[in-house]
């Protein structure tokens, strides 16, 4: 039911029935409590055209929003150390994906906890080099034959081997064997997934290390520049073995967060966005 419907029905002012609303969402939900949180999950989502993302915080053992963020910086999330820090809670791990701001943040203000980088955005990452990589490729091919079997190949380099059908996968083999460069990389993306299938942290070191010297090996420069980001964030990546945490309960999550936006079709009052997403795990009739 929306704010307005609810305005109908009891004869009161559409800004009278959000301000009831605000004020019992304040009360219950604007200082989330931090008893017994050990390992949580950071990640933005968009919230506007034009890259304009907030930071949203999740407990990934209770499901509860923990904190939501303004914007995706450091200083942004720094305000939600803060507040564990007067908690006295102890933050054993914490799985967030690779950018800069939110790594900074966790070392800065929770250097005990373990970092753990979520596979799916490494796996994502390689995606986008292996689509740079066959736009390379086909840019400087000259044969018309081969352009034409690169070309239109993206979606099924990028898509999961097993989710292919039949005609695509002879179509996608059919590229890849005109071009070594391109099956090299598809095949060395693929074969990646098995790092997070080994059967402990000492053979998933050495699973990498042999992955990222076959990469280098390859001379594709944007594979390269992939091993690079592999090797300086190792230990957040291994650190899956201690923790198997990942974002994928926060990126569900931010899923409702995109339906509540697109019920509500935007919300003027930011602050009452924030608390409507503080409130949303445990909501099932949301007033919009």
């Amino acid at each position: 039911m929306t704010i307005e419907d609810v305005a109908h029905n009891v004869k009161m002012n559409w800004n009278t029935i959000k301000n009831i609303e605000k004020h019992y969402l304040e009360k219950h939900y604007s200082k989330p409590f931090l008893d017994g949180v050990t390992r949580i999950a950071i990640d933005e989502f968009a919230v506007l055209k034009g890259h304009t993302y907030m930071t949203v915080v999740l407990d990934l053992d209770s499901g509860r929003v923990l904190f939501v963020g303004k914007d995706r910086s450091k200083e942004s999330l720094d305000v939600f150390w803060r507040r564990v820090k007067r908690s006295g809670v102890q933050i054993k791990a914490v799985a967030m994906d690779m950018w800069p701001a939110y790594i900074g943040s966790v070392i800065e203000n929770c250097p005990d906890a373990d970092i753990v980088f979520d596979h799916f955005h490494i796996i994502k990452i390689l995606n986008m080099k292996l689509d740079e990589i066959r736009r390379d490729l086909f840019r400087d091919e000259t044969q018309y034959n081969k352009r034409s079997l690169i070309q239109g190949t993206r979606w099924l380099l990028l898509k999961n081997q097993d989710n292919l059908s039949e005609k695509a996968s002879d179509r996608l083999k059919e590229a890849l064997a005109v071009n070594q460069p391109l099956a090299a990389a598809y095949y060395l993306k693929e074969e990646l997934k098995l790092l997070w299938m080994q059967d402990d942290m000492d053979k998933a070191w050495n699973f990498l290390a042999s992955w990222v010297k076959r990469a280098y090996e390859t001379g594709l420069v944007k594979l390269r520049e992939f091993t690079k980001t592999l090797m300086s964030h190792y230990t957040g990546i291994l650190n899956w073995y201690k923790h198997r945490i990942s974002t994928g309960k926060l990126e569900g999550f931010n899923n409702k967060i995109k339906v509540l936006k697109r019920k509500a079709y935007g919300y003027r009052d930011f602050d009452f966005f924030i608390l409507k997403i503080q409130a949303l795990h445990v909501s099932r009739y949301e007033l919009l």
